[in-house]
């Protein structure tokens, strides 16, 4: 059986982080998923999917994003049910995350966080000083070169990539010597 699910969107509202009797974290979310269509008004809609994060990961996902923050999440779907206060059924399905990430460099979260007009520490989030995340920046990323139509970045981005490969030797030679005999085809 296959039930593996991977979400890109952005968060509708920050994570809701509480602990269980014995003290393992849980986070609840929920991620906004535009649809790759229009309706017949030309607008796009989206899918409101809701989210379950445990343990230190659930920590670690409420410290580093916030409202509107892109991430993408990968898990599993669940379903489960119990009995409200007016003692009906009911139904839930969700998420249950196993892995994340933040789609979102440092500097994109801070601007989004300042023009909602919430600058600063909004209080889910660790200092800098405390961070055991390096999240880089856009600058040292070796693959932005694939995704950045500015070709004097791409061209600092493919130097940079080139540097620090693990195919250069030291001789200055960037062609790897493999003979027909070692592929496996």
């Amino acid at each position: 059986m296959i039930n593996r699910v991977v979400l890109v969107g952005r968060l509708t509202r920050d994570v809701e982080l509480r602990y269980t009797g014995n003290g393992d974290a849980v986070g609840s979310f929920t991620i906004a998923v535009e649809r790759n269509f229009t309706n017949r008004a030309g607008e796009r809609e989206a899918d409101f999917i809701s989210c379950v994060i445990w343990r230190k990961p659930a920590e670690n996902f409420a410290n580093f994003t916030g409202k509107g923050a892109m991430v993408g999440v990968e898990g599993r779907i669940q379903t489960r049910t119990y009995d409200n206060n007016q003692g009906q059924k009911v139904y839930v399905t969700e998420v249950v995350v196993d892995n994340f990430q933040l789609l979102e460099t440092r500097a994109q979260s801070e601007a989004r966080r300042s023009q909602n007009g919430s600058a600063g520490n909004t209080g889910n989030t660790a200092p800098q000083s405390q961070s055991n995340f390096n999240i880089p920046n856009q600058q040292s990323n070796p693959f932005d070169s694939q995704f950045n139509n500015n070709a004097s970045s791409a061209s600092t981005n493919s130097q940079t990539s080139s540097s620090s490969s693990p195919f250069n030797t030291d001789t200055g030679n960037d062609s790897l010597d493999i003979s027909d005999d070692d592929l496996p085809f």
